[in-house]
């Protein structure tokens, strides 16, 4: 099992030097991975300042040299996806070969899509998900690319460089469990970052539903895919590493292959320094 810092990309972390001191302490004591959340507008936190998260990842990236790097979850709909692919390319070659791209529809959607004059429509933005991804998979290949779709078109387009990352960086795709159709869109890709309707951002998913989800997924799964497939689960655990490994072992014993540990959103630490370094230099529940 492998693990990761999860943070959101404002308060102290829009800043992208206290992303670097982050992203440096997480690989210093042991941790595999550091995600920075994608948001433009979140007006429950509004008031706070907010991030590039592609910059602080950069930040990230010039700080580290193990770790894993990305988001946790690029809403793709709200990109174009040439532009996106540029990014996560740049990113790929600056940590060499380090990025993990995970990707959804976002929320909330009526604040990152209503509020630029974009559509709300969950079947559209699905479409425009779905048509994104497989854009972006062909323009890292660094082969010419033409397409004609329903919502993007694109003709004999070449982007250079293609991602170190051969045919590109692992996709996970995020949704809300029991939903079926993001855990279907996950079975095709790389990675399910499912959040739970029982349990929101920072609290641990109840076991039976974890398995119930891993279950699904793998029966969606296509036979002879030949790599391997993330279930990243998350919450906030506590510092001490023996009762952390209480709450993490059923979970990887249900399937979990990744655990995300994530501040409680309504805390008041989510978007502080000095709380999540505290936890960060406890190291991960290693087991």
């Amino acid at each position: 099992m492998r693990f990761s810092v999860n943070i959101p990309n404002f308060g102290d972390f829009a800043d992208p030097r206290n992303v670097a001191t982050v992203a440096a302490a997480a690989e210093e004591a042991g941790w595999d991975g550091l995600f920075v959340w994608d948001h433009v507008l979140h007006r429950h936190h509004q008031g706070r300042p907010f991030g590039d998260p592609w910059m602080l990842l950069t930040a990230a990236a010039l700080a580290t040299s193990r770790i894993r790097l990305g988001t946790l979850l690029t809403p793709v709909p709200r990109y174009r996806p040439q532009q996106l692919a540029r990014q996560v390319a740049t990113l790929d070659h600056l940590s060499g070969g380090r990025v993990i791209f995970a990707a959804g529809l976002g929320g909330p959607i009526e604040d990152e899509y209503r509020s630029f004059g974009d559509t709300t429509d969950p079947r559209l933005l699905a479409e425009r998900l779905d048509e994104g991804l497989g854009l972006l998979r062909r323009f890292w290949s660094g082969e010419p690319v033409n397409h004609h779709g329903r919502h993007y078109e694109v003709r004999d387009v070449s982007l250079l460089p293609a991602t170190v990352q051969r045919p590109g960086p692992p996709v996970w795709i995020g949704g809300f469990w029991p939903r079926r159709p993001p855990m279907r869109r996950a079975a095709r890709w790389d990675g399910a970052v499912p959040l739970f309707e029982t349990a929101r951002h920072g609290h641990v998913p109840d076991v039976a539903e974890v398995r119930e989800l891993v279950g699904y997924v793998r029966g969606q799964r296509t036979a002879g895919t030949g790599h391997p497939f993330e279930f990243v689960l998350g919450g906030a655990t506590p510092p001490a590493p023996a009762k952390a490994r209480d709450v993490i072992g059923p979970l990887y014993d249900a399937g979990a292959t990744w655990w995300d540990e994530r501040q409680v959103q309504t805390g008041p630490d989510l978007d502080r320094l000095t709380p999540v370094l505290r936890r960060i230099e406890a190291g991960p529940p290693l087991f």
